[in-house]
């Protein structure tokens, strides 16, 4: 009798957590395994709930961006380079703004990745960018696979503002560099640097970032690091910045 009730209210502490994996086995008294049974399907409910308003919001954002890019376009060129750059700035508000909408439907459930090929695949992505604006671009991956306690697409959109704040706050021409090891604890430290006019030590906090940046992609990251055990750090001087994002096991 007691032994599923114990399960029951584990289950239900488990989901109250934002672990939204967490089922009850049907067991015992008919009325437990009822109870049980209803507690299962009212967890599957929430996660399409959840879904389905992530995809709403992702949806109504790639609209609101396609909007404006015709409407920048089709103004004439003086104004439209000018707002076109504006244009970008708020895409990329945007995308950050939905991943961070979508994190509640991933986290807790039990999602991971391997550090060095999400990072090896977005430093092939922004080693383009890189290479336009004459930036040496350095990387420095683990010879082996490093699971992390984090899913994907979370890293690769904390790799992506970090990145993306170094393109954007630092003069072309700045080298930055990547890298990822293994941590003696278990876990992975990626750390992405520049040799840029550097940051305060504070630009962790939102909105203090420096640059005219929002510091809204640092408190992603810093989240991102938090989210998996770990947390983020800064070093910055005169002739750098390093930000290490310290990445908890699965």
């Amino acid at each position: 009798m007691t032994r599923p009730v114990t399960d029951l209210a584990r289950t239900a502490h488990r989901l109250g957590s934002g672990d939204m994996s967490a089922r009850a086995t049907p067991d015992g008294p008919p009325e437990v395994r009822e109870v049980a049974t209803a507690v299962n399907r009212l967890a599957d409910r929430i996660g399409e709930l959840l879904v389905a308003e992530r995809g709403a919001a992702a949806d109504l954002a790639h609209r609101l961006r396609t909007a404006l890019r015709l409407d920048v376009e089709a103004l004439p060129e003086v104004d439209r380079e000018r707002l076109l750059d504006d244009v970008d700035a708020v895409s990329r508000g945007i995308d950050e703004v939905i991943s961070e909408a979508r994190r509640p439907v991933r986290e807790g459930l039990g999602e991971g990745s391997d550090a060095v090929a999400v990072v090896a695949d977005r430093a092939r992505f922004w080693s383009v960018l890189a290479e336009d604006e004459g930036r040496r671009f350095d990387v420095d991956l683990s010879a082996e696979p490093v699971p992390l306690r984090v899913a994907a697409a979370d890293l690769a959109a904390a790799l992506d503002a970090l990145l993306g704040n170094v393109c954007a706050h630092t003069p072309d021409g700045t080298p930055l560099a990547v890298r990822v090891g293994a941590r003696p604890d278990g876990g992975a430290e990626v750390a992405v640097r520049d040799a840029g006019p550097g940051m305060p030590v504070d630009a962790i906090d939102r909105g203090r970032s420096g640059g005219g940046s929002t510091g809204l992609g640092l408190d992603i990251a810093r989240r991102t690091a938090e989210a998996s055990g770990g947390g983020l750090r800064i070093d910055s001087s005169g002739h750098g910045t390093t930000v290490r994002m310290d990445l908890g096991t699965p």
